[in-house]
């Protein structure tokens, strides 16, 4: 009998985490009762008095992290479970705004791994035990919980939540999820809870939303239906029907920031205008982050043509102060690379095409080059993130942006360099 190493409160974190990827014979499992048996026997379906959902394409960890700070401004205590991470495990689980210590990171770990017995379970229903159990120990006033993958079969719908969100709904895990818009929004609109205030960040796809709210008696709250944010040239203003602020612009996305205000509106306490100028402040690791200005070097996690085209409209808007874009480029096969491409082949001067094949779906930059056009600009490959970020910071001139998206892969081995 091969022998299998279990760890221990003295063993490392990475000892551990290497521990919870092998348990389960697979990555991805759309299955809920072995992690619902292990949460309900730990009492972690109801981690907090107020517990938020946030699920959708594009956007969920921007808003977790605008309304994670506008509580935090309003002086509660809060719990965010995200992923993916980029450097860290415990970048996953943040108390108060901050990842958790190791410590607490394996204690938790060796408490839920005692507490599965023999049930398998996947890497990302451990982490969210993992997190709901830190949440209910420190008894936390509100948690929020990103959506891994969809909505319905998700570890992160096992909880009795209070408020759910969907922040957009796009094409993206089609092979999961379903080929179409509104077989995608009947999978995420499985996180709206009966009697429970469902939110939509977005009119696109509305409709389908509105026939899920209705099947699960949800309260909706519905961008341009019960709230509403309009752009001026200095401000915005969001709004509903007894309320208005404006507001300065936020360093994250708008509509992801107005999405988080509804959330906040929908609490079940005061949050003063204060808090919320302070919160919507906030910035987020790898959302058009800006490392460097002279030149200028950009990342952001776009990794679908939904956030690629949002990431081009931004792009296009500072080209004309830009001499040469230089994109490096590194994304999953299993991501629509053409469609999310193709929004950037008008305006890039050179491509860094990188190949992703250290993980099991990375791409090849032989796999990216095919949806490129050599005639338009010029075309360079790479075999890893490292060298292809070398070579661009040698050429690259003061007046240059350095533009690095595609996957959460690709901007993790640039902050590891950094």
């Amino acid at each position: 009998m091969k022998h299998v190493f279990i760890p221990n409160n003295y063993s490392k974190i990475s000892d551990w985490i290497k521990h919870i990827e092998n348990i389960h014979h697979k990555d991805i499992d759309l299955r809920l009762d072995g992690i619902y048996h292990i949460a309900s026997n730990l009492g972690l379906l109801k981690p907090a008095p107020v517990v938020i959902i946030v699920g959708g394409t594009n956007g969920k960890g921007s808003t977790c992290r605008l309304i994670e700070t506008i509580i935090l401004y309003s002086k509660k205590t809060v719990g965010v479970y995200s992923s993916p991470h980029f450097i860290k495990y415990n970048e996953r689980i943040r108390v108060q705004g901050i990842p958790i210590s190791d410590e607490i990171c394996i204690s938790a770990i060796s408490y839920i791994n005692k507490a599965r017995k023999k049930i398998s379970i996947s890497y990302f229903e451990f982490t969210t035990l993992v997190a709901l159990s830190i949440f209910k120990y420190l008894k936390l006033d509100v948690v929020i919980l990103e959506v891994g993958l969809g909505g319905i079969l998700d570890a992160t719908n096992i909880v009795h939540s209070d408020i759910s969100v969907i922040t957009n709904i796009a094409l993206e895990h089609t092979q999961i999820l379903g080929n179409t818009c509104m077989q995608i929004a009947k999978e995420k609109s499985g996180i709206f809870r009966t009697g429970k205030i469902a939110i939509f960040g977005d009119i696109q796809n509305a409709l389908e939303l509105k026939k899920s709210v209705e099947y699960h008696k949800s309260i909706p709250y519905f961008l341009n239906t019960h709230w509403f944010y309009k752009k001026n040239p200095k401000f915005w203003i969001w709004s509903n029907q007894d309320y208005s602020i404006n507001l300065p612009y936020p360093n994250l996305s708008v509509r992801n920031a107005a999405t988080a205000l509804a959330v906040i509106q929908s609490l079940p306490y005061y949050v003063s205008p204060r808090s919320i100028l302070q919160g919507l402040q906030t910035k987020l690791i790898g959302r058009f982050q800006i490392i460097n200005k002279k030149p200028l070097i950009i990342l952001d996690v776009a990794h679908n043509p939904h956030a690629a085209y949002f990431l081009s409209k931004k792009i296009k808007k500072i080209k004309k102060n830009i001499r040469f874009l230089y994109v490096i480029i590194g994304m999953l096969r299993d991501k629509d690379i053409k469609n999310t491409l193709k929004h950037f082949l008008s305006i890039v001067n050179i491509w860094y095409c990188v190949s992703l094949l250290e993980f099991s779906r990375g791409a090849s930059h032989e796999e990216i080059v095919t949806h490129l056009d050599n005639k338009k600009s010029e075309i360079k490959k790479f075999d890893t993130v490292q060298n292809a970020w070398k070579n661009a910071i040698k050429k690259a001139k003061k007046s240059d942006c350095i533009l690095i998206f595609g996957s959460f892969h690709t901007v993790a081995s640039i902050l590891k360099i950094k």
